[in-house]
């Protein structure tokens, strides 16, 4: 399969990664609601997506951090709210966020993922609304694949494996 058509515009506000069968929302949180959410923020979005089943469905989640690791693409160089380079395929909007909040928690922390940077990192959960946070909602659309060449989830790839 191509990059060309790894992403699926499913003409509903998603696209598909045929890859990896998720769906991510074309567009982040900061980008439908205008503002920056907590980890508080982040789970009511998603709750709020499901209870309108956008797109269609109810089943709408945070990412892990290795999807979004997955979803991480160093040629493409998308724009963020500020005109920063995120690496995201060019099928998403310009205008993310460059920072999303991940499914994983560790006690007062949960996991973020940086897409400029290429990193997983802890972020405090009762970081404010304004820290520039943001999260991309998922959803599965398949049978689980395992194909990862990237498996640190920190963002730095192990060589020599």
């Amino acid at each position: 399969m191509s990059d060309e058509d790894r992403y699926k515009d499913n003409e509903n506000d998603t696209l598909t990664d045929t890859k990896y069968n998720l769906t991510w929302t074309k567009e982040d949180s900061y980008q439908m609601r205008k503002k920056w959410c907590s980890w508080k923020g982040a789970n009511n979005y998603i709750e709020w997506l499901n209870e309108q089943k956008f797109a269609g469905f109810d089943d709408w989640r945070l990412p892990k951090s290795q999807e979004c690791r997955n979803l991480y693409d160093h040629d493409c160089k998308n724009t963020d709210f500020d005109g920063d380079i995120v690496h995201i395929d060019y099928k998403f909007p310009e205008g993310c966020g460059s920072t999303c909040w991940c499914v994983e928690e560790h006690g007062t922390n949960a996991i973020a993922y940086n897409f400029y940077s290429d990193r997983a990192y802890q972020v405090r959960k009762k970081a404010k609304d304004e820290e520039n946070m943001c999260c991309r909602a998922i959803r599965t659309s398949g049978p689980a694949v395992k194909k990862s060449g990237r498996l640190s989830n920190t963002g730095r790839s192990r060589v020599g494996l």
